[in-house]
């Protein structure tokens, strides 16, 4: 199949992925974004379309596919001999594997795709909507919930513990293996009533389950929170959601007991912790001095943090509420898959 085919495919997948958030819509992704819940409680219609709809508009507009491959050589797309690569995809977040999806395809190779567990069958079913557009897929594409075997090459993202298996496992072949990683805001205490607002969206999406999601806060000393919790009050929806209630009054109890001091609004629970990672329900904050001293903290920290969310003057940061809105060149953990799958 030639690349111009593939990446027009891509693009119509696009249309049809925004056609399947309409209510009267018979797709299989449509059909797919009803069910998902009954097999992830996480994976609400709501969250579910907003990952569709982050993942057309942001990534597979014609224009920006064009954009995106300009990057390279048109060679790393038409691979002399195409490989197998197992990608085994994370389940926190729907679809959360469709990067490595689409770069494996786009650069003329074979995916053998394992879903997790809690995928709710959304890539069984975006593959179904590709291979209907262009039927040369059928012969590039394998979803699969079983262990992965004949395969070249591996794209791999879980926990920590997992990725240390899959160091392991997958020591003879060339790798991809991402482990657990988290997001942070810093803030500076002259943030606007939109700017917090918009960070809601960093903290809350998808339940704070992504890598993407800010799970801490780096504030002044003396920050004062009351602002951000009146501002951040339209999330308190989702204290409705049965598994986020549980896991927010379980830390509830575990902090009264222990004596941890905590602010609580009725629905997040913001902990001083010098840990990055946070449980649902629970934000961490940690006071800073200078924003050299932020800097610092974040050189030292830089393999735990995907994201780092502020409106001060610093490299790589993302603005308020586009954490979830990646662009396509933003590759996790800052390694270009498109350059890995060249070089098989």
């Amino acid at each position: 199949m030639n690349f111009t085919k593939r990446i027009n495919a891509f693009a119509t997948l696009g249309n049809e992925f925004l056609s399947s958030l309409q209510a009267d819509s018979k797709s299989p992704l449509a059909l797919c974004i009803n069910s998902a819940q009954a097999h992830n409680p996480w994976f609400t219609s709501e969250n579910v379309k907003l990952a569709t709809e982050a993942i057309a508009t942001k990534w597979l507009g014609i224009g920006t596919l064009n954009k995106w491959i300009q990057n390279y050589d048109s060679s790393q797309f038409n691979p002399k001999v195409p490989k197998t690569v197992g990608v085994v995809m994370a389940g926190n977040i729907p679809l959360v594997g469709f990067h490595d999806f689409m770069c494996v395809l786009l650069s003329g190779h074979r995916i053998v795709g394992k879903v997790s567990s809690k995928d709710g069958g959304l890539m069984k079913a975006v593959s179904k909507m590709l291979i209907s557009i262009e039927p040369e897929f059928e012969d590039f594409i394998e979803i699969t919930d079983e262990r992965l075997t004949n395969f070249d090459a591996v794209i791999a993202t879980g926990s920590d513990n997992s990725s240390r298996y899959f160091d392991y496992y997958f020591r003879k072949y060339p790798s991809i293996i991402r482990g657990h990683r988290n997001s942070i805001a810093v803030l500076t205490g002259k943030e606007s009533e939109n700017d917090l607002m918009l960070l809601g969206n960093d903290i809350f999406s998808y339940f704070g389950l992504g890598c993407r999601n800010v799970s801490k806060l780096l504030v002044p000393k003396g920050y004062e929170f009351t602002r951000f919790f009146e501002i951040t009050e339209k999330w308190s929806h989702l204290i409705r959601h049965h598994r986020y209630a549980n896991n927010y009054e379980y830390h509830r109890a575990l902090f009264i007991i222990n004596g941890t001091q905590h602010f609580d609004n009725g629905f997040l629970l913001v902990t001083k912790s010098d840990s990055i990672d946070s449980s649902v329900g629970v934000l961490n904050y940690q006071e800073y001095d200078s924003v050299d001293s932020v800097k610092e903290y974040i050189n030292l920290n830089a393999s735990k943090i995907q994201c780092v969310v502020s409106m001060l003057p610093m490299a790589g940061a993302v603005p308020f509420g586009q954490t979830q809105l990646p662009g396509i060149d933003e590759y996790a953990d800052g390694i270009d898959t498109i350059n890995f799958l060249a070089n098989l």
